[in-house]
């Protein structure tokens, strides 16, 4: 059960530290906004008032001054988090959890590694690959090569990403990669369509999610948040484009 002193200060940590780790696991401005509001909410305090961008946010309890600050440095998809996020933020909701409880299990999770092994995250991008290959109507002959394809290419962002630190260069060079061994595949009568194996293989580096969270908060009213969630949507494109685009001008 809740106790019921509040400490206001733990209340704040709480729930800014709810908030980044959904914000860093890819969650909705929005989603973020109300898990915050929720959790103060059920300690009591019904006129909290948060500001979420992607970089940042800001929350402050009713009555409390002043408001503080968590600053967001890098952001990914983590589904598996914001599920157990919310899990805690119910708990406090229906008074099962207190501060105490949920900072610890917060801190717990933000700690946690709940990622996938890379050896499966590639196997999975490269069965993504060959599959998407077939539901464009590609020819099966293909499918080896743009499952190879995809497979290299995603193993190419995640080395460059490691070392670089910059999205949209890795990117780039992993789209590189797959049109340059898509036209050597092709070239080589590994493959026979070019287009549908680069296409295909390029998929898992496509920022899916990215765009439709930019469409739902622009949709929910985080302008902020939704254009600037868009335009990196678009850089993304843009590099990926950019990569297959200078292997196709090689061609000519």
């Amino acid at each position: 059960m809740l106790n019921h002193h509040i400490n206001e200060q733990e209340l704040i940590e709480v729930c800014l530290l709810a908030g980044k780790i959904l914000m860093k696991s890819g969650a909705e401005t929005y989603r973020v906004e109300d898990t915050m509001m929720r959790m103060a909410s059920a300690c009591g305090f019904n006129e909290s008032q948060s500001f979420v961008t992607p970089t940042g946010i800001i929350f402050s309890l009713e009555g409390s001054d002043p408001s503080q600050f968590v600053r967001i440095s890098e952001r990914g998809t983590d589904l598996e988090r914001i599920s157990k996020v919310n899990h805690i933020s119910r708990g406090m909701a229906e008074k099962k959890l207190n501060t105490d409880e949920a900072i610890l299990a917060l801190k717990e999770l933000e700690n946690a590694n709940l990622s996938f092994p890379i050896w499966l995250q590639i196997a999975a991008a490269a069965i993504a690959s060959g599959s998407f290959l077939i539901m464009f109507k590609g020819s099966w002959t293909d499918y080896i090569p743009a499952l190879l394809v995809g497979g290299i290419g995603f193993s190419t962002f995640l080395i460059v990403h490691y070392h670089a630190k910059v999205k949209f260069f890795a990117e780039f060079s992993a789209s590189f990669i797959i049109g340059l061994l898509g036209l050597f595949a092709v070239n080589y009568g590994l493959g026979q369509q070019l287009d549908l194996i680069v296409i295909a293989s390029v998929m898992p580096l496509v920022p899916g999610l990215l765009i439709t969270n930019a469409i739902r908060d622009l949709m929910a009213g985080h302008f902020v948040s939704g254009l600037s969630k868009g335009a990196e949507a678009f850089l993304t494109a843009l590099a990926i484009g950019a990569g297959v685009a200078f292997i196709y001008s090689l061609m000519l």
